[in-house]
């Protein structure tokens, strides 16, 4: 199947056993009779496993090109599972600017079990090798990373794990497997938060991972059950059929996207504008080489460079609604200092460039004259 169709049918039964219903029941159970003891229809416990969330399970590995699933109660929980593969002495290499909630996890929570984290720049993946060690086993990428949209090249940052038999997870959430597909590019695990993009609607939070490696998801499904942060019924249909138009939503966000990039460039009151489909951005050429297009997450700095610039903005705009989160249909815009990132120190933050300034777009799917026209009255 191309990818458009793998959204619709990857994965997929044609029709539900039991009436024929063409879009996957919400199995809205707890548990499931059995013939006699041990004698079921492959669910026992809805921990364990549910129809609902399987049909997701197998959605997800299928868009990802990946032969098994996992959904968990959200992005975090998903990261949280891969973290537990580990133990104390341990090392991981992330991403030195990533989202700040991963960042709290690591830091707040793994480091306090005796796990250590290497904050690195990659964006010259040859960065990484001087901070492997015998007791490395994991490299986390984020590409494009958040807020900042830099690039990594992750067929080159696979070379590097591979050469030092270390696991590379990816987290895949602003690109969406309709732009990336990091499995092909010799990633171990993909994340996801599915609250984003693969939902589409901001109605529900869920996380994903997908790998390939049977013993590998063997582990990973242990924990899963074991842990027990699983996605609910409810929420996994929400997100099976979020998955379903993900290639038509992702489509026009990309073309807003890059109409909200070109206008912010040449507005006198902004400084800087990340987004990755500028040929001066950093890494562009890679951001080609392993993208399909270049999304609708764009950052932006203020020429003022203050926190007063960037409030006024946000509280001023009105098609574009100031709230957490990305990747829903409608516009959303976000002060990552305050918002998103403010588990991250602010030392911390502005070494990667998420200064007080820094505004994120997650453009929607709205008219892109609209969109325009609020950031003209916004800015003033």
């Amino acid at each position: 199947m191309k990818f458009n169709t793998k959204t619709i049918h990857g994965g997929q039964e044609n029709t539900d056993p039991a009436y024929g219903s063409v879009m996957t029941p919400i199995y809205q159970t707890s548990t499931y009779s059995q013939s006699t003891p041990g004698g079921h229809k492959g669910f026992e416990y809805s921990r364990s496993g549910n129809p609902t969330r399987t049909a997701l399970e197998k959605s997800l590995a299928s868009i990802e090109n990946a032969k098994f699933g996992m959904a968990f109660g959200s992005g975090l929980a998903a990261i949280d599972a891969v973290l537990k593969l580990f133990k104390t002495g341990d090392e991981i290499i992330s991403t030195s600017d990533l989202y700040g909630g991963s960042y709290r996890l690591f830091t707040s929570i793994f480091e306090n079990f005796g796990i250590k984290f290497h904050f690195v720049g990659m964006q010259d993946a040859s960065n990484i090798e001087e901070y492997i060690n015998e007791n490395t086993k994991l490299i986390w990428v984020e590409t494009p990373t958040n807020p900042m949209m830099n690039i990594i090249d992750i067929e080159a940052v696979s070379k590097i794990a591979k050469k030092h038999k270390l696991l590379l997870g990816v987290d895949n959430t602003f690109a969406t497997p309709y732009l990336q597909q990091p499995m092909d590019l010799g990633a171990d695990i993909v994340m996801h938060s599915a609250t984003k993009y693969l939902g589409g609607h901001s109605d529900v939070v869920l996380g994903a991972l997908v790998v390939n490696d049977e013993k590998l998801a063997e582990k990973l499904y242990f924990i899963q059950k074991a842990s027990g942060a699983v996605c609910g019924p409810q929420d996994s249909f929400l997100v099976l059929r979020g998955i379903k138009t993900l290639h038509l939503r992702m489509q026009r966000h990309c073309e807003n996207g890059e109409v909200v990039a070109k206008f912010l460039r040449n507005h006198p009151k902004i400084d800087k504008v990340y987004w990755p489909g500028f040929e001066d951005h950093p890494n562009h050429d890679i951001a080609k080489k392993q993208m399909t297009g270049f999304g609708g997450m764009i950052s932006f700095t203020t020429k003022e460079d203050t926190l007063k610039s960037a409030t006024t903005i946000v509280e001023n705009l009105k098609v574009f609604t100031l709230a957490e989160s990305l990747g829903g249909v409608e516009s959303l815009a976000g002060h990552p200092a305050s918002m998103t990132h403010a588990s991250i120190p602010k030392e911390e933050r502005a070494k990667t460039g998420v200064v007080d300034s820094l505004i994120r777009l997650s453009v929607g799917v709205e008219d892109e004259e609209d969109l325009i026209e609020d950031l003209k009255q916004a800015l003033g």
